[in-house]
């Protein structure tokens, strides 16, 4: 099924994916990251809210529909796993990995705030770049 020259499934495996391996990835690391937000788990449970959650959602589906967009700008037949994961990597590099880093910079954050996000984004990418591109744009 396509919308615009895009494979819709293939998009939604990719946002599915990579928000499962986003609750995983964090889960793993609550603790370091409330310390690199100087958080504890109490303020957090004070403020809890499924807002950030929609929001999350709603980001890695327009970064699945952009990644998508991206590869499908190659020539035919170059669309493939491989592809996809270095489209990834260098949207990460270029777009993704400085901007956290100036964000979290200008914002007075740990920098293992930084690496931890960093991560993160970069698995995020990685999975939607090889989902989108083993199944096709």
């Amino acid at each position: 099924m396509n919308f615009a020259g895009m494979n819709i499934p293939a998009i939604g495996l990719a946002v599915v994916a990579s928000f499962a391996f986003g609750a995983v990835y964090y889960m793993s690391l609550s603790k370091q990251w409330l310390a690199a937000v100087g958080k504890t788990k109490e303020d957090i449970a004070a403020k809890r809210s499924i807002v950030p959650f929609v929001i999350s959602f709603v980001a890695l589906l327009v970064m699945g529909w952009v990644l998508a967009g991206t590869l499908g700008h190659l020539r035919p037949g170059q669309v493939t796993l491989t592809s996809g994961i270095i489209s990834a990597l260098f949207i990460w590099v270029g777009f993704v990995a400085t901007t956290v880093a100036v964000n979290n910079a200008f914002g007075g954050r740990k920098p293992m705030l930084s690496v931890i996000d960093g991560i993160h984004w970069l698995g995020v990418l990685v999975i939607q770049g090889a989902i989108i591109g083993a199944l096709g744009v």
